[in-house]
C-alpha cells in the first residue's frame, strides 16, 4: 500500500500557526497531550499503523522555505519576525507522535511542550483520512466530476451573495482533491469566495489565509486559570498578542450561553464577530444580535462565522434569518473537500491533558453546545458543569 508524504509545512489551518505564536509568547513550558477519537467507529485495515507511521516519520524532513518565510510576512504583519525565524527553524519531531493498531482501531496520541506539539492535530487527520481511503481502495469520483460539482456550489453560493471560506484540511479526502477544489473556487469563486483556512493552498492561491484560534486555547486557559475564567482570561491573552487583529472570538468551549455572560463590551466591541461551531445556527444568531443590542453594539457593525457542518440548505435557512441584521460568512469543510462519493470520515484529534509551568498533569473538558461533541473525562466534564453552574 502506497504511504502519502505531505508537501509543505504549511500544509495546515491557519489557526495552529496564530495559536503556535501566541503558546511561544506566553506558555513557552507548558506541555499537553492530543488523542485520535473515531466518532465514525470506521474500520481501518491490516498494516494502517504502519502506513500511518511511515507518513509520521517523513514530516520531519519538512522546513519552511524562504518563500514561505516571505509569504507569511507579507500577509501576516501581526506574526512577529522572531516568530517567523523560529518557524524557519522548526522541524515536527515524530517521536512525539504514538501510533499503534489492534485489529481494525488505531490509537494515536501525541505529547510534548504545546508549543511544538500544537502543529500534529491537522496534518495528521489530513494523513489518517487520505490513507484511510487509498489503504480501502476506496474509487472517488473523478476530477472532472468533483470540479463540476465544486462548480455547482460555488455558483449557488454567489447567487446567494454570501461570502465563503474553505476550512476543509483535516478531514479532506486527499491532498489532490483538496488543490482541485481550491483551484475551481478559485476560478469560479466570483464574489463569494474569500480564501482557505489551509496556508499552503492560500499561498498557493496568492491569497491571505483566513482562521483565529481554536477549543484548545481556552481549555487549556481553564486547566490553567478555572473554568470560570477560562472564556475571558483566553480573550484576553488573544488580544494581549494580537491587539485589534484576528478578532473573531470562538463561541462555544464552555456553552454558548456561559461565554456571551463573560463577553462583556470591552470585548465586544474590540473582536469583530464570533464563530458558530455547534448547536442550532438560528438561535446562536439570535443570541448573538440580542447580545450586541444589550451591549449598546449595533449588530450590522459585527459579524459570525458560520462552521458547523454546513451544505447549501443550511446556509440558506441562516442567510434568510440574518441578512439585513447582522455580517455574516460561512467556513465550509467537508462539503468542499470530502464530497466525492464516498462517506466522509467523522473523526478528531482533541487536546485531553495539560501541564501548565510547574504543576501537575490534568484533564481538560470540551462543553460544546452540542453534547455528543463534549470531550473530557465523565468526571471532568461533570466537575465543569458544577463550577459552571451547568445542568
Amino acid at each position: 500500500m502506497e504511504t502519502t508524504f505531505l508537501k509543505s509545512i504549511l500544509d495546515n489551518d491557519f489557526y495552529k500557526f496564530t495559536m503556535q505564536h501566541a503558546v511561544i509568547k506566553l506558555f513557552p513550558k507548558a506541555k499537553v497531550r492530543y488523542g485520535f477519537i473515531n466518532r465514525g467507529k470506521h474500520i481501518f485495515p491490516a498494516g494502517f499503523a504502519d502506513l500511518l507511521r511511515s507518513s509520521v516519520d517523513a514530516m520531519a524532513d519538512l522546513r519552511l522555505t524562504k518563500e514561505e518565510k516571505s509569504y507569511l510576512a507579507h500577509y501576516c504583519p501581526y506574526l512577529d519576525p522572531t516568530y517567523l525565524d523560529f518557524l524557519q527553524g522548526y522541524s515536527f519531531d515524530p517521536s512525539e507522535v504514538h501510533i499503534t493498531q489492534e485489529g481494525s482501531e488505531i490509537k494515536v496520541t501525541v505529547e510534548g511542550f504545546w508549543y511544538r506539539t500544537i502543529l500534529w492535530e491537522v496534518p495528521l487527520m489530513a494523513l489518517i483520512s487520505e490513507l484511510f481511503y487509498k489503504s480501502n481502495h476506496l474509487i472517488r469520483l473523478n476530477d472532472e466530476a468533483i470540479k463540476d460539482l465544486t462548480k455547482e456550489k460555488i455558483d449557488n453560493y454567489n447567487k446567494l451573495g454570501v461570502s465563503v471560506l474553505e476550512f476543509g484540511t483535516r478531514r479532506r479526502h486527499s491532498y489532490d482533491v483538496h488543490d482541485l477544489i481550491n483551484e475551481t473556487l478559485k476560478t469560479y469563486g466570483g464574489q463569494s469566495f474569500i480564501g482557505t483556512s489551509n496556508v499552503h493552498f492560500a499561498m498557493v492561491n496568492n491569497r491571505r489565509p483566513l482562521g483565529t484560534h481554536a477549543h484548545e486555547w481556552f481549555m487549556f486557559h481553564a486547566a490553567q486559570y478555572g473554568f470560570k475564567m477560562a472564556n475571558s482570561i483566553s480573550l484576553e491573552h488573544w488580544t494581549q498578542v494580537y491587539g485589534g487583529d484576528l478578532g473573531i472570538a470562538l463561541t462555544d468551549t464552555y456553552t454558548t450561553e456561559i461565554f456571551f455572560n463573560q463577553f462583556d463590551k470591552k470585548y465586544s466591541k474590540l473582536f469583530d464577530g464570533v464563530r458558530h461551531d455547534s448547536g442550532d445556527p438560528i438561535e446562536f444568531a439570535q443570541k448573538v444580535i440580542s447580545h450586541y443590542v444589550k451591549m449598546g453594539i449595533d449588530p450590522k457593525s459585527k459579524a459570525i462565522v458560520f462552521s458547523d457542518s454546513l451544505n447549501y440548505d443550511k446556509v440558506k435557512k441562516i442567510v434568510d434569518f440574518c441578512q439585513d441584521k447582522i455580517k455574516m460568512s460561512f467556513g465550509i469543510g467537508t462539503n468542499f473537500t470530502n464530497d466525492v462519493g464516498l462517506p466522509a470520515m467523522n473523526m478528531v484529534i482533541k487536546l485531553t491533558d495539560t501541564k501548565p509551568d510547574n504543576t501537575h498533569w490534568q484533564g481538560v473538558v470540551k462543553l460544546s453546545d452540542e453534547k455528543n461533541k463534549n470531550t473530557g473525562t465523565p468526571e471532568m466534564i461533570a466537575l465543569a458543569k458544577q463550577v459552571l453552574g451547568i445542568k
